[in-house]
């Protein structure tokens, strides 16, 4: 018989504080290009958030909700950096050179559009990928050491 803990109170509270979480990671995100901050910082607020979440409903509950596999959002950040520093290359500019411009749009107003926020968009993914992967990973071995250790080890005799 395995033994539930009452966590009613964390699991409520989860929702909230990772509400706020991932809204302030998206505030550090878009501030990041003309103020400190940024993709780096932006994704550890995500990959806190989401690490609450996993550590309030377990690993499998979020998994159903959130099918997201962390190794390819890594590469995917990592191309979308690249892909974003390197196309200064297409107008002759040196690497990682970076350029905006405005747009009006009808509700929102006058909008800056630069293309640090392209990389910082790399960043952010990867970061989140890599903070995810490294702490999943690390929850499944110890998941499987501790069943190890219970005896639920077939191979064992």
């Amino acid at each position: 018989m395995e033994f539930s803990p009452n966590n009613l109170i964390f699991k409520t509270t989860t929702v909230l504080i990772s509400f706020l979480l991932l809204g302030f990671s998206v505030y550090l995100f878009f501030s990041g290009h003309n103020s400190p901050g940024g993709g780096f910082i932006g994704g550890l607020g995500t990959a806190a958030a989401l690490v609450l979440m996993y550590m309030a409903y377990g690993v499998k509950t979020v998994s159903k909700i959130l099918p997201i596999n962390y190794r390819v959002l890594t590469v995917t950040g990592v191309l979308i950096a690249i892909l974003s520093s390197a196309g200064s290359f297409l107008f002759g500019q040196p690497f990682l050179s970076q350029t905006f411009t405005y747009i009006h749009l009808p509700v929102l107003g006058e909008l800056e559009l630069a293309t640090a926020t392209l990389f910082d968009l790399g960043v952010y993914l990867t970061v989140v990928g890599v903070a995810l992967t490294i702490i999943l990973s690390i929850a499944q071995d110890r998941s499987s050491s501790e069943e190890n250790a219970s005896g639920k080890d077939t191979n064992s005799r």
